[in-house]
Formats: C-alpha cells, sequence, structure tokens
C-alpha cells in the first residue's frame, strides 16, 4: 500500500504562483512514477505531469508547459508542482497519483491522494 497527502491548494489571482506538495509513503520502492492529474467540474480528470523518481524523466501536458515545473525531492519522499503564471483555466481539484509504469491516463494508477483544490480568479 501507498499513501500520497497533498498539500499546497488556495485561492490565487490569474497571474499568481502556488506550489504544491505530495508527500509518499509506504511501499513505494514498487512505484517510479509520480504524477499530477486535475479535475474540473463536468470534465475528465487530466494528467498534467508527472516525474520518475529513478531518472528524474518528466511529461507536461501541453497547456502547462513553460509554467509548471514538477520535481522530486527523494529524501523527503515529496513531489512538487510549482505553478507559476496560473490562469482561471487552470481552476480544478489537483491529486497526487503513483504508478509503476507512466500512463497518461488516470485508470493506469493505483494510488491517489485525497485532492487538494485550487482556484484562479480573475
Amino acid at each position: 500500500q501507498v499513501q500520497l497527502v497533498e498539500s499546497g491548494g488556495g485561492s490565487v489571482q490569474a497571474g499568481d504562483s502556488l506550489r504544491l506538495s505530495c508527500v509518499a509513503s509506504g511501499n513505494t520502492y514498487r512505484n517510479d512514477v509520480m504524477a499530477w492529474f486535475r479535475l474540473a467540474p463536468g470534465k475528465e480528470r487530466d494528467i498534467v505531469a508527472a516525474i520518475r523518481w529513478s531518472a528524474g524523466q518528466t511529461y507536461y501536458r501541453d497547456s502547462v508547459k513553460g509554467r509548471f515545473t514538477i520535481s522530486r525531492d527523494g529524501a523527503k519522499a515529496t513531489v512538487y508542482l510549482q505553478m507559476n503564471k496560473l490562469n482561471p483555466e487552470d481552476t480544478s481539484v489537483y491529486y497526487c497519483a503513483t504508478s509503476n509504469v507512466f500512463s497518461t491516463e488516470a485508470t493506469g494508477y493505483a494510488y491517489w491522494g485525497q485532492g487538494t483544490q485550487v482556484t484562479v480568479s480573475t
């Protein structure tokens, strides 16, 4: 079992920044991929970014490239999502997830955090 706990969400103005954190515990050694997904009302859960614990390879969805940065701290078992230049379209509940293989689909991830709300207003 793996436990994931997100933090760092909040309400900000367009153009502001936020940093989300996801702390992993449990049998994390089997799960090399950490990902951030987001879910907005009336939409599907979409991947935002992902990173491998081992090699540090990253993935970003097109709409966040150049604005968001995913990083990891192995010593703290924590993955971060630095979000800059936020806009109202980024408003969602953000979830941390982990898997042993990379996928852009939510169904590819067995373990999820509880989510953290990000609200961006104009």
